[in-house]
């Protein structure tokens, strides 16, 4: 997985780029087809602005962002929001294959269909 950070109006420190690393790093617990991460923080305002773009597996891209005066809290609420996203992908797509066709039906065999009397 590759994660690329970009910063607007500013610099970030080795410890502030480590970090964003460290916690991009956790997103493969929860997916592991993710192959790029890119992050852009944005400096100018007293608020920092963090996006994270995600990349995964066939082209299914999870996009976050916040604004926080703290620039770890507004990286720990946008690695909120893609987590939901996230989750809320793969059970979509797991509910969507356990999902039984029309023509299977959770009913038990009737009398005739079992040869009995």
């Amino acid at each position: 997985m590759q994660i690329k950070i970009s910063t607007r109006h500013g610099h970030l420190n080795e410890e502030h780029q480590e970090h964003i690393r460290e916690k991009a790093g956790k997103l493969l617990h929860f997916f592991q087809r993710i192959m790029m991460i890119e992050v852009l923080v944005d400096l100018q305002n007293d608020e920092k602005l963090v996006e994270f773009l995600v990349s995964a597996e066939h082209k299914h891209d999870f996009v976050a962002s916040d604004r926080n005066k703290d620039l770890h809290a507004a990286i720990d609420l946008v690695l909120a929001k893609l987590e939901m996203q996230i989750r809320k992908y793969k059970e979509k797509v797991q509910d969507h294959r356990r999902t039984p066709t029309r023509g299977d039906g959770d009913s038990a065999p009737s009398v005739d269909e079992t040869g009995g009397s």
